[in-house]
């Protein structure tokens, strides 16, 4: 049994002790918490009372979670919007839609179907920074209850926000419905028996998409390892090729990260996902620059050129950015540090190299609908197969190792000691330490885990056996440190 409390929500396994895995007495805890620091961080809510969103995706223990959390956020006097089967994307922009002061997202993401978690949002349907996340675990961990009397409890209400949320999308300048309708696309879906088996399909259909969708009951029996990996996608992949498909999509259990397949089954590669929907952004804002004698700053306006991304995703962003005129930031690790960077610099797209875009024109936050929306626009426009699309790009290669240590102190030794070895290089320490070899276009970043006594390493090159010799020098190097 495993229960991981960090500053963006709690996650756990079903089933156990309370304080070991994620039980009904965690889940009350952690919401009574929330709402505490709720209406400390706005004295004042949106309407009469506070108002809180709750949505879903479709793993098996959702329902027994959603009753406990929407139980908990009434007894402290909180008004609850269900809104019942909803992506993590739809979730955060029903915050915003139903004018409520907070979300709460049950998921555990790509975790296996035995986990589930509770996200946790703010006013703007985005997440909580570290220090507010922070403060809700420490609430959380004394315990000091006071829920509302009766004549203050609040009330629930359902509402279904998909149709709001693909509306949104298809209202988008960048997303050109007829263009894509035109193009006559046939693709595959595999939606994992989740939420993605309702949402994807609704959306395709007003994209004029032909949609064959596989693993679409949402059910929550996952019908392979959720995390849209290429070896986790053989049978999507195997679908694409009997079915003579222009590409495969998959999606992960809350519909956040977005993975595409060739039309000749072979892996997009999810990195490429962000890589992709960027270039098309900015190689569609710099036409109309040039058409209308305009600049790529005013054609992206309130935005401005540039990108951003976490420092463990591929420089391919950076490349692509750079050859539109672009700038691109590197951010820490994790999607609030990159929405963080993302509303400091006004970027126009940013994400995560997990197959996570994120395009503030709709919202700030990961959501693998527009992804597909702007992806589809571009290969309609673009005129080639989704095989030749990946060919436009700089390749790139990422080899993922990690080093396992008994002792902890001797994590935070490795990092400072090779900070010092590889000083003549371009040295990144805003998480963990990333070393840059910028004459060979290759990088190698090392940070610690927050749950786990050990270090990843990520290490990434043009070529695949690069990417590996990069990674195993550090390996040796780190192990030479701690003799």
């Amino acid at each position: 049994m495993t229960l991981i409390k960090s500053i963006s929500g709690i996650r756990g396994t079903i089933g156990g002790a309370p304080g070991n895995a994620l039980t009904p007495i965690d889940i009350v805890k952690f919401t009574y918490a929330y709402c505490v620091k709720l209406r400390e961080r706005r004295p004042t809510p949106n309407g009469l009372r506070y108002k809180v969103v709750v949505g879903k995706d479709a793993r098996m223990s959702g329902e027994m979670v959603e009753q406990l959390v929407c139980g908990t956020l009434v007894a402290c006097g909180v008004d609850v919007v269900k809104a019942g089967f909803a992506s993590t994307p739809t979730t955060e922009m029903a915050v915003t839609f139903s004018l409520a002061d907070g979300g709460i997202i049950l998921t555990a993401s790509h975790n296996p179907k035995q986990w589930n978690a509770l996200k946790l949002l703010n006013e703007k349907g985005e997440f909580l920074n570290a220090a507010e996340g922070q403060a809700i675990l420490d609430c959380a961990e004394s315990e000091d209850f006071d829920f509302a009397p009766v004549e203050e409890i609040g009330h629930i209400t359902e509402h279904d926000f998909t149709d709001e949320h693909v509306n949104a999308i298809l209202a988008l300048q960048s997303v050109d419905v007829e263009a894509i309708r035109s193009a006559g696309f046939k693709v595959v879906v595999d939606a994992i028996n989740s939420v993605g088996g309702i949402i994807m399909p609704r959306l395709l259909e007003r994209l004029g998409v032909k949609c064959i969708c596989i693993n679409g009951d949402p059910t929550g029996n996952f019908a392979h390892n959720p995390e849209p990996l290429p070896q986790n996608l053989v049978t999507l992949s195997e679908t694409v090729v009997r079915e003579k498909a222009d590409l495969g999509i998959s999606v992960d259990p809350d519909v956040d990260r977005l993975a595409f397949i060739c039309e000749n089954g072979e892996p997009f590669v999810e990195e490429y996902t962000l890589v992709s929907v960027a270039d098309y952004l900015l190689r569609r804002a710099t036409r109309l620059a040039e058409a209308k004698d305009s600049t790529l700053e005013a054609e992206l306006a309130p935005y401005k050129p540039v990108t951003c991304s976490n420092l463990s995703s591929s420089r391919a962003l950076r490349d692509v950015t750079e050859k539109w005129g672009g700038t691109y930031y590197a951010a820490a690790v994790g999607e609030v540090n990159v929405t963080t960077r993302m509303h400091q610099e006004m970027a126009v797209i940013g994400g995560e190299g997990n197959g996570g875009v994120i395009y503030p024109a709709l919202h700030c936050g990961r959501d693998a609908m527009v992804g597909t929306a702007l992806f589809l626009t571009n290969l309609a426009y673009r005129k080639v197969t989704v095989s030749e699309l990946k060919k436009t790009y700089p390749e790139y290669h990422i080899a993922k190792n990690r080093i396992e240590l008994a002792d902890k102190a001797l994590i935070d030794k490795i990092l400072d000691e090779l900070k010092v070895i590889y000083a003549k290089e371009d040295v990144n320490t805003i998480d963990g330490v990333k070393i840059s070899f910028e004459a060979e276009r290759k990088w190698v970043h090392l940070r610690k885990s927050n749950t786990e006594p050990i270090i990843r390493i990520y290490a990434e090159a043009p070529t695949e056996a690069a990417a590996e010799a990069l990674a195993e020098e550090v390996i040796a190097v780190a192990k030479k440190i701690i003799g």
